[in-house]
């Protein structure tokens, strides 16, 4: 099993969306309809991309609670 990015991790609770509908909502913070949209349609290309999937992904299998501790720390 690959082990998680920690700096990954630490972008989904600090970046905000560039663009879109949820325009400035904080990766970790976007809904699941939108996640899947994406899931659909296709991630974007580089670096957002692989943020999103990845928030996809935590959210799909229910793993939201592995991010609590960065957000607390990122306050």
């Amino acid at each position: 099993m690959e082990q998680a990015n920690p700096q990954l991790l630490l972008e989904l609770v600090k970046m905000q969306m560039p663009f879109g509908r949820f325009k400035g909502t904080i990766l970790c913070d976007l809904p699941v309809s939108y996640l899947e949209w994406f899931n659909r349609k296709g991630f974007p290309a580089g670096k957002l991309g692989i943020l999103l999937h990845t928030i996809y992904e935590i959210k799909l299998n229910g793993l939201e609670h592995l991010l609590l501790p960065l957000r607390s720390s990122n306050k």
